[in-house]
């Protein structure tokens, strides 16, 4: 058997694949549960969970059984039919939700590109051609593609691309005084993350969301909630807007949907559905047997209260230790975030070094994200173990104690 280093090393990433990207330096090979090993044997715990995507951690035993059953059985036969496992994921999607009807994509930036133009459909169906305007958040990330990146927040990831895309305004997150500057009539739609992920681990408050929801019900506009790092069993509930108690019109869903397999979502009700007719939108790969079966089994081990229980739980144990190593280095001066979507903030000292704890703790051991420079960013497992927290949190703070030695005798 060929060993994989003769074959593919990290240099072929700067030689052969576009260069939007800068990865580690060591290439992972093989996950179980929460833990990772490169090409050369070398044992991480994974806190980064492919960026809140593997909810179960890798090669969960129900999901790699629902994947090698649906390949034994049909891979793929586009949306000119439907199929088993979309269906079930629909109806299982719909009974736990406000939604009576789903979209299934490929992406969250499918997802959300989908409920903006259907906002869009709805909008101009409705009340004719003139309410089109969306209102999104500074600072917030909707996806790459040229509709969702410019009604994303951030210019660093929106500029040189052209003539912005026309209609959309920004405005301060957890500010309901900006939002109610801004709505107006012509507002179709007003799109926000209960909680910012790549900008930081930003939690809204309820009384923000509760305001953002009577503001667009008075303007007759659609609140569509970005859910894709949020949902599905990250925040403790199965989507974040019950813990909120504000119901969305427009809701989508991503990374933690398929625990790995790439899938994603759009959820909405049946009236506001009924404006997508036939060839409005569509997927090729979308709803695709696969995505979709291993999604259902995903669901069945996640929306348990055993699991979702546990998420707030693990919150505790990670929160009071980051806050515990926070103080002893005096590198993070707040942890913030809800269930296993955390957020370390760098002390002053230590803005905008982010990536290089990332580094740090990679060396020692422990697999971490950053959400923009100055925060250090957990996305675990949903089902990692204590055993596991603390023990990545011990190599966590080597790496921290590492750096911080290093900084004192540079």
């Amino acid at each position: 058997m060929t060993n994989i280093t003769e074959y593919a090393l990290r240099a072929d990433f700067d030689n052969y694949l576009v260069p939007s990207y800068s990865p580690a330096s060591y290439i992972p090979v093989k996950g179980l549960g929460a833990r990772v090993w490169d090409q050369q044997g070398v044992e991480r715990i994974d806190f980064a969970g492919g960026i809140a995507v593997n909810a179960l951690g890798h090669a969960h035993p129900v999901l790699v059984s629902a994947l090698m059953e649906q390949s034994d059985k049909l891979w793929h036969v586009s949306n000119v039919f439907t199929n088993e496992p979309a269906l079930k994921l629909a109806k299982a999607l719909v009974r736990a939700t406000f939604a009576d009807r789903v979209f299934f994509a490929n992406s969250g930036a499918e997802a959300n590109e989908a409920a903006l133009k259907l906002a869009r459909r709805y909008a101009h169906d409705k009340s004719g051609p003139e309410k089109f305007e969306i209102i999104s958040m500074v600072n917030s990330f909707h996806g790459r593609t040229l509709f969702t990146v410019n009604v994303g927040g951030q210019p660093k990831y929106s500029d040189g691309f052209g003539p912005k895309i026309e209609g959309v305004t920004h405005v301060p997150f957890n500010d309901l005084s900006a939002l109610k500057a801004a709505v107006s009539e012509r507002t179709c739609a007003v799109i926000i993350e209960p909680i910012q992920g790549e900008s930081g681990v930003v939690p809204a408050s309820r009384d923000y969301l509760q305001g953002v929801r009577e503001l667009c019900d008075t303007n007759g506009a659609l609140l569509i909630f970005d859910e894709v790092q949020s949902g599905f069993g990250r925040t403790g509930h199965l989507y974040a807007y019950q813990a909120y108690g504000v119901t969305p019109d427009i809701l989508t869903s991503a990374k933690s949907l398929g625990g790995g397999f790439p899938i994603g979502a759009m959820l909405t009700t049946a009236a506001i559905a009924a404006h997508f007719t036939p060839g409005t939108h569509g997927t090729t790969y979308g709803g695709n047997p696969l995505g979709c079966a291993v999604s259902l089994a995903a669901l069945g081990v996640i929306n348990t209260d055993e699991v979702l229980s546990g998420v707030a739980l693990k919150h505790l144990r990670f929160k009071g230790r980051l806050e515990q190593i926070g103080q002893r280095y005096g590198i993070f001066d707040q942890v913030r975030g809800v269930g296993l979507l955390i957020g370390a903030v760098l002390s002053e000292p230590w803005k905008g070094r982010a990536k290089e704890v990332l580094t740090a703790a990679a060396a020692h051991g422990v697999m971490v994200l950053q959400a923009g420079p100055d925060v250090v960013r957990f996305t675990p497992s949903l089902v990692i173990t204590d055993e596991e927290i603390d023990q990545g949190l011990d190599r966590l703070e080597s790496a921290v104690a590492a750096l911080t030695r290093d900084s004192a005798a540079c």
